[in-house]
């Protein structure tokens, strides 16, 4: 019984692996790259029911199911070579490992179930307490009520401070695996690359508008300006936001600057003086690589939730869980089996 157990918890497993956000994606991708025993299959993140419908008709472009985000979700997949099964549809999975439980889609309930860290979560407001108190919907709060569907075998998180902060939220300590989490688990890294800038102070803007949230953006750009005190100022746009628009804020408040909006902001965080932010996970490659950071959120806070640095192994650390709630739901077959075996006999 010992030999046909270890084969049937070694056999080949069909993985969906449900995206979101570029960032989001490539996290799916390099944790994929340490299943290549299994079947691995991706999908841009989807809904169910009106939401979809939404969608499909581009009313929710500020969110991971939009059209936007979906097209770009599907060109790193392509580019990577991956293999796309949309909304999951073949069916069949042994395991499903996604970005965010927001939505939970119909056709994954009941599918073991890893949920991946991204990075930062929104702030606790009144309309995540609405959400909380009321039953309501969970996305209604965005991601401040991530990890709170329950619906997981396991939840990876980024360091032992979120451990804290997950099981303050009421997820069950048992479920909590403190694995880092890809493309912030080496922020070392950047300081290899060059920019075209010396002593300067970098503005990591929000899609606050964009998410219909209220933000000043005037009185954000005068704060950078105060913090910066002379030195070069260096704005990065959020992925989502207008960037006509955001552009035509900074130049008319603060001539001079510099915008980017098409590029990776962490080597611009590596050479930096200091970084200043609102509510964005890049906030952590500065705090890792010990620069002078601004944020929304209490910094003393953010360090200690600052995610591990491992020299970029989480990816491997997410797939050995993966591999263990694989061989856990095995095992219960296997003892299922048995059990209807000995019935039998």
């Amino acid at each position: 019984m010992c030999v046909n157990e270890i084969c049937i918890v070694m056999q080949r497993c069909k993985i969906l692996f449900i995206c979101g956000s570029a960032n989001q994606t490539t996290m799916m991708v390099d944790i994929a790259r340490h299943l290549g025993d299994h079947q691995c299959f991706f999908t841009p993140h989807y809904a169910d029911g009106m939401m979809e419908k939404a969608a499909e008709r581009g009313l929710l472009e500020w969110t991971i199911i939009g059209k936007r985000h979906r097209e770009r979700a599907r060109q790193i997949l392509r580019q990577c070579g991956c293999s796309i099964d949309e909304c999951g549809r073949s069916g069949g999975y042994d395991l499903v490992v996604t970005c965010s439980d927001l939505v939970m889609q119909r056709n994954i309930v009941g599918t073991p179930t890893v949920l991946v860290q991204e990075g930062m979560t929104d702030p606790e407001n009144l309309m995540y307490k609405a959400v909380v108190a009321l039953g309501l919907p969970r996305y209604l709060a965005s991601t401040a009520t991530f990890g709170l569907s329950h619906m997981y075998r396991y939840i990876c998180v980024a360091s032992e401070g979120y451990r804290r902060h997950f099981r303050g939220k009421g997820v069950d300590d048992s479920k909590i695996r403190v694995t880092g989490i890809p493309n912030f688990d080496n922020c070392a890294q950047y300081l290899d690359h060059h920019v075209p800038h010396e002593r300067y102070v970098l503005v990591a803007t929000s899609d606050a508008r964009e998410t219909l949230k209220y933000e000043d953006r005037r009185r954000t750009i005068e704060r950078a300006k105060l913090i910066a005190a002379g030195r070069q100022l260096v704005f990065k746009l959020h992925p989502n936001e207008r960037i006509s628009r955001a552009t035509a804020e900074i130049m008319r408040w603060a001539p001079g600057s510099v915008v980017y909006h098409d590029c990776d902001i962490n080597p611009l965080i590596a050479h930096c003086d200091v970084l200043v932010t609102k509510f964005s996970s890049c906030v952590y490659v500065g705090i890792a690589l010990g620069k002078e950071v601004y944020s929304e959120f209490p910094v003393d806070e953010l360090v200690q939730m600052c995610p591990m640095q491992n020299g970029g192994t989480s990816a491997q650390a997410i797939a050995a869980v993966c591999n263990e709630v694989l061989a856990d739901a095995q095992s219960a077959d296997i003892d299922a089996t048995v059990i209807q075996f000995r019935r039998a006999v």
